[in-house]
């Protein structure tokens, strides 16, 4: 048996993973009380608003994706609010801006992760709003000892805060300054929020799920709704330098609803997995896992598995950018046909490639945008202009995103990937204290692509959470937090546990790399020719045999990279499984 870092949990009653403690313990109280999975990833949900704010937030955005023995067709429900009904091109040039800001009230999509999680809840969960809600009450109104990477983002932050945000000074600066690490920090206008919202309930006739529904209308047509729309009407600073007021409006929100979807699924070593559709980024790690499959590529523990990965998702990440999107229509059964996978995988050649190389599916002309071949967005050559990257070398991008997955005693699974709405990338509502997100960041302002801003749709978001199954049965939930790189750690996951037979923490403790040469999804959407980004760990020789191939490698410290949770279930055994990520050092499984 093989040094891990944790033990992998195993029992029979239920399982949670998250990307923090506080989270993964109360998603557990949900199953120790009698509740589901659903329930349980509802409340570690919410808890995860409140303990990790510079990553989550209820402004933000939720995907997950849910199946149980007795209703194994994963499903995905999509908390990605769309573009605002203002968020028009027009508009945008109208303020001399040629791009969306990477933070500001410019940058804010409808918000839809507190929305998601009350109708997984409604449909999903057996148990009340309140009684999910509990413990991430209790840590908004009474704190939380607040993580040392909350401190620093604050820290990082606080002189646009005095300066420009002021209502974010004051509700996360405490006597002037970014609260220190292992204090408590509560929100208390959140819980003043969470109450009002929870009181609609309590008020409610006619059962749970109109109890929950009441919640979702204080929501989306009630008084959030009604400060929401106010406060996008004062100007602050943008990214940019500029100070401009938002667009969002509470029609915005009345006008949105979380909806449930077919997941997009693919069979590949013998097991299902199942991803969001694409306007995320999620089918992109479908193609990878079938190219290097019939390459006959998987060992990463080899220079070749390693290589011909990498390569992979070059090509998969230049089908993204140039195919993937809620704007104009996707060829996916041509992206995910397997005369296709063979054809992009023919280009995996010995040496790496400094090149963005959409393919023609179906006979199609690729079209990237203009800004992403000004910031190195194709045939990247010497005159290339490459910013800095858009997810920083310890792996966390400048907001970055949880994760958690639940399994119950029952069958049920879910992944979820919570993120936007960061303390970072919108000033604080201080009525109701939270942050709206910055996804649509993430969309171009130029026409007739994909990822186009076009108001009502939804920017192609990174959030990309992974349900696999076995013989149609729910085996496995899994997901990290990490921006672009998200499914390139899922592929080195996956590969070392469904092919090489790791267990579920000996596949999360093991060496993980990404590359960057693709245009990033976060401003300003830069391409870093040829670079791999990998642990040390992965040992001097295999990351000099890449060198020699042309990789311009990028060494990171030996535990840097990766945030991975998952939760597995036998189905011949009932037994259940957990693992988590020691990186970060605050990831944590816990079951029984």
């Amino acid at each position: 048996m093989s040094f891990t870092t944790r033990p992998t949990l195993t029992g029979t009653v239920g399982m949670v993973s998250s990307t923090h403690w506080l989270a993964s313990q109360a998603g557990m109280r949900m199953l120790e009380l009698g509740g589901n999975a659903a329930d349980g990833a509802v409340a570690a949900g919410l808890v995860l608003q409140v303990v990790e704010p510079h990553l989550n937030g209820p402004g933000g955005d939720l995907p997950l994706i849910v199946a149980s023995a007795d209703d194994p067709t994963p499903r995905v429900l999509c908390g990605q609010g769309p573009a605002p009904a203002g968020a028009t091109p027009e508009h945008f040039a109208s303020v001399g801006l040629d791009r969306v800001p990477g933070s500001g009230p410019l940058a804010t999509a409808v918000p839809g992760a507190f929305e998601a999680w009350m109708v997984l809840l409604r449909d999903r969960g057996t148990m009340t709003a309140r009684t999910v809600a509990e413990p991430a009450l209790h840590y908004a109104r009474h704190g939380h000892p607040v993580l040392e990477r909350v401190s620093r983002t604050i820290e990082t932050v606080q002189d646009l805060f005095e300066q420009d945000w002021p209502t974010s000074a004051d509700l996360w600066l405490v006597d002037g300054r970014a609260p220190r690490p292992g204090s408590l920090l509560a929100n208390p206008a959140w819980a003043d929020t969470l109450e009002r919202l929870l009181a609609e309930e309590d008020a409610a006739d006619g059962g749970r799920e109109r109890g929950v529904d009441a919640v979702r209308r204080a929501w989306s047509h009630g008084f959030v709704a009604e400060a929401v729309d106010a406060f996008a009407r004062r100007a602050f600073r943008h990214s940019g330098g500029q100070v401009l007021p938002g667009v969002l409006s509470g029609q915005d929100l009345a006008d949105f609803e979380a909806t449930w979807e077919d997941a997009v699924t693919l069979d590949v070593a013998g097991h299902t997995i199942a991803k969001t559709g694409p306007w995320g980024q999620g089918p992109t790690l479908l193609q990878v896992l079938q190219m290097v499959d019939g390459l006959g590529q998987t060992d990463l523990d080899s220079v070749e598995g390693v290589h011909t990965l990498v390569e992979a998702w070059k090509l998969a990440m230049a089908d993204r950018e140039a195919w993937f999107g809620d704007s104009a229509e996707v060829p996916l059964g041509d992206l995910l046909d397997p005369g296709y996978a063979a054809q992009r995988a023919a280009l995996v050649g010995a040496t790496a490639s400094r090149e963005v190389r959409p393919g023609s599916p179906g006979g199609r002309e690729p079209r990237l945008a203009a800004l992403a071949l000004a910031t190195g967005g194709a045939d990247v050559g010497d005159d290339a202009t490459v910013g800095e990257p858009t997810v920083q070398r310890d792996g966390l991008t400048r907001g970055d995103t949880c994760h958690v997955d639940v399994v119950d005693r029952w069958g049920m699974l879910v992944s979820a990937t919570p993120s936007g709405g960061w303390l970072q990338s919108s000033p604080t509502i201080p009525e109701l204290g939270l942050c709206l997100g910055s996804r649509l960041q993430m969309m171009w302002l130029e026409q007739g692509l994909p990822s186009s801003l076009v108001p009502g749709r939804r920017p192609r978001t990174t959030l990309s959470p992974t349900l696999v199954l076995r013989d149609g049965i729910p085996v496995l939930a899994c997901g990290t937090p990490g921006g672009d790189q998200q499914d390139q750690w899922q592929s080195v996951f996956l590969l070392r546990h469904l092919v090489g037979g790791l267990d579920l923490q000996e596949a999360i403790d093991a060496p993980v790399f990404h590359t960057t040469s693709f245009p990033g999804s976060f401003h300003p959407r830069a391409t870093e020719p040829g670079v791999l980004v990998a642990e040390s760990r992965l040992g001097e020789g295999t990351l000099s045999a890449l060198r020699s191939r042309g990789h311009e490698v990028v060494e990171q410290g030996p535990w840097s990279l990766g945030r991975l949770c998952a939760v597995a279930r036998d189905p011949r055994t009932g037994v259940l499984s957990a693992g988590a990520n020691p990186r970060g050092m605050q990831g944590y499984a816990v079951g029984r």
